[in-house]
């Protein structure tokens, strides 16, 4: 018997090998779950809130001679950020519990502000219920009125006028002061720009009387001028120049550096610079620094009664004569005895707050979005740019397309789309330039 025979019997003989498992499929990979409230965590809030209260019950009254709403809620508190700590521990790591315990102060503290500003101006409007309802309180003012006439006599007109004027004219001066000392806090560094820096910042927490008083000493006892509109919107910008300058030297520094490296690498010079990329890049933080800066000077009243005087007839001329605001309208409402004055203030304060509001959804609107950011209509608008683009690129690409004018006698006409090279009449076949 030969090897090969030896070899085929073998294989005939020999059992036929197992099969190769295949290897099992991985699992599909689950997206971790990094936000949101889960059941362990709502239940570990429920709780460690349950426990806090039954152990500071158990202490103020058996254990501890505590007493007093005040206490009572912050042992409570207290309390429930330790329990929450230690249910959440038992099933996460330090850092996670360290997150989830940060996290409540915060909601806690962002509530408790919350409910300060619901407080404020609910009271506010509360209060004031009897005087706004009336229509004269918007379109009289208290020339005729006095302290015991009722609430339908009278109103605020002159007050409501006066702050518009005031502040339109505070606005005219210190909008383009601000932002222009902002762009070259920004733009020009150097030692003189770090010495107006530190002006400004000393500036931000300069007493409102003071203002009102340098005012005063020059524009009407050294210039002679007479209190006015005029003179307390001077006072008011003074309030509001170094507010608006500071947030928009912030939100200026903000722009990434490489927007004006590129404009300039395309050889723009720095006010164009400036003008279009700087600028319309931070619009949106600009119009919040003059928010910030309007709501400063709009509360004004010290610098209004040393500059504009009081009066209670109504004045629409700034520049002479004595013009009184809705700060100062309250002020001199609230601290009357009389319960028609006192409702007068409290609605007067309300329309304050709601012209605050106006003038920043005014401001919002003018700002805009935030850079990377379009409305619906900014992006239609940028999508038909984009396709009329599209078209005129396809236009330029055209076979056969000629880039001189068609109706021009000189005009070459069009070459076929396959041929490469123009040929000249007197040159012989095969002959070259």
């Amino acid at each position: 018997m030969t090897v090969v025979e030896i070899e085929a019997k073998a294989a005939e003989t020999a059992p036929a090998p197992a099969p190769v498992a295949a290897p099992p499929e991985p699992a599909p990979d689950q997206p971790r779950r990094i936000g949101g409230p889960t059941r362990s965590g709502v239940l570990s809030l429920t709780g460690a809130a349950a426990a806090a209260v039954c152990v500071t019950i158990l202490l103020f009254g058996e254990l501890a001679p505590f007493s007093g709403a005040l206490g009572f809620t912050v042992t409570a508190y207290l309390a429930f950020l330790a329990l929450y700590a230690v249910l959440t521990g038992l099933e996460e790591n330090g850092q996670t519990v360290r997150d989830r315990v940060m996290t409540v102060v915060l909601w806690t503290a962002a509530l408790l502000l919350f409910s300060a500003l619901a407080l404020v101006v609910g009271f506010t409007a509360w209060r004031g219920r009897e005087a706004l309802p009336h229509g004269n309180f918007f379109t009289q003012d208290m020339r005729a009125a006095g302290p015991l006439d009722p609430i339908t006599r009278g109103g605020i007109t002159h007050a409501m006028l006066g702050t518009l004027i005031m502040i339109a004219i505070a606005l005219l001066i210190t909008v383009p002061l601000g932002l222009a000392c902002a762009v070259y806090l920004n733009q020009i560094p150097g030692r003189f720009s770090r010495f107006v820096r530190t002006i400004v910042e000393a500036m931000t927490a300069l007493p409102s009387i003071v203002a009102g008083l340098m005012v005063y000493a020059t524009w009407i006892l050294i210039l002679g001028m007479p209190k006015s509109g005029l003179a307390a919107s001077l006072a008011i910008s003074v309030m509001m120049l170094p507010i608006v300058i500071r947030a928009a030297d912030v939100v200026l520094r903000l722009v990434p550096g490489t927007l004006t490296e590129a404009a300039e690498a395309l050889g723009a010079p720095r006010w164009r610079t400036v003008w279009h990329v700087v600028l319309p890049t931070a619009r949106s933080g600009l119009a919040t620094a003059v928010i910030l800066g309007t709501a400063r000077g709009i509360g004004e009243t010290s610098p209004v009664l040393l500059t504009a005087g009081f009066t209670t007839a109504l004045n629409a001329d700034p520049t002479s004569g004595p013009m009184i605001s809705l700060p100062l309208a309250v002020f001199n409402f609230v601290k009357s005895p009389e319960p028609a004055m006192i409702a007068r203030g409290f609605g007067a304060a309300a329309v304050l707050m709601t012209l605050v509001l106006v003038l920043f959804t005014i401001a919002r609107v003018i700002g805009g979005r935030g850079p990377g950011h379009q409305s619906r209509r900014q992006a239609r608008r940028t999508a038909r740019a984009s396709r009329r683009d599209a078209a005129r690129f396809a236009e330029l690409h055209a076979p056969g397309l000629t880039l001189f004018d068609a109706t021009s006698p000189n005009a070459p006409t069009a070459k076929p789309s396959g041929s490469t090279t123009e040929e000249d009449p007197g040159q012989k076949p095969g002959e070259t330039d």
